[in-house]
């Protein structure tokens, strides 16, 4: 018996487990990076989870995180700590994805490690860049939007999968040019390099939501852009916003019809 349990406590998904409740932010990248790709995936095992947080960052309604100008150091400070808290979201979203859902194939566990791992490596930098500001991650308010959609989506793969990566996670492809060009004015060319780094990488997470969004619609036989407007009606989810950076969302996987569907988005958003 003992050796039976020995077994199941060095698969990959409970390894993806312990890190998920893992509350402090520091230790909870460490056992992240730690997990070794080669264990035994353990698919089939139902796993309950509660993720674990720090308790600092205090978080509270969106409209109580503060923000400054980022031309003021101040400002960039608040807005370093904004992306390092989302980059602490996404670890625990990515993470979650590989506890919560069995019996998927082994290539689907493997795509959220490593996404996983390279949202803790993304929140690493953010968190480095806060420490050359004189700060911590904790040391403002955030929010928690992000994975207020991964309670409301835990019963449903598919709508998890079209209303994170898809929708949440998209966004950032949209708007993390403009924050990297406000960085870059301001001064901080560490920091918009930093966002760089992420913008490659984040395209390359959409891609992998896509591709499993995508197989579990094929599954279910249903269409992409239906399934997808569907998640939004039921989960009462925000409708995509424009501006929508088209090539980065084409080279993560959005096909032409979503494309073209989301051009039509912008258009009637813009007619407003």
């Amino acid at each position: 018996m003992g050796s039976e349990q020995e077994v199941m406590e060095v698969t990959l998904r409970r390894a993806a487990l312990q890190a998920l409740e893992c509350k402090n932010s520091v230790e909870k990248v460490r056992l992240v990076h730690a997990i070794q790709g080669d264990l035994p995936i353990g698919a089939r095992e139902v796993l309950q989870s509660t993720v674990g947080r720090p308790d600092m960052p205090e978080l509270v309604h969106p409209a109580r995180v503060p923000t400054r100008k980022i031309s003021q150091p101040e400002g960039r400070g608040m807005l370093l700590h904004s992306l390092a808290h989302i980059e602490f979201n996404a670890i625990n979203l990515a993470l979650d994805l590989l506890v919560r859902f069995p019996d998927m194939p082994t290539q689907f566990y493997v795509d959220w490690l490593k996404v996983a791992k390279e949202e803790a490596y993304h929140h690493t930098l953010l968190c480095d860049r806060l420490a050359a500001h004189g700060l911590s991650y904790g040391d403002y308010l955030a929010h928690d939007g992000l994975w207020q959609m991964a309670e409301k989506t835990k019963g449903s793969l598919l709508a998890r999968l079209a209303l994170v990566p898809r929708l949440l996670e998209a966004r950032g492809l949209d708007v993390s040019p403009a924050i990297r060009e406000k960085l870059a004015v301001a001064g901080d060319m560490e920091s918009a390099e930093v966002l760089d780094i992420i913008l490659r990488d984040e395209i390359g997470h959409v891609a992998i939501g896509n591709r499993w969004f995508n197989e579990v619609c094929n599954n279910e036989l249903c269409d992409p852009i239906e399934a997808f407007e569907r998640c939004l009606r039921e989960y009462a989810a925000p409708h995509p916003r424009s501006p929508f950076n088209f090539k980065a969302r084409a080279q993560a996987g959005f096909s032409e019809e979503e494309l073209a569907w989301l051009m039509q988005v912008e258009l009637e958003q813009s007619a407003q």
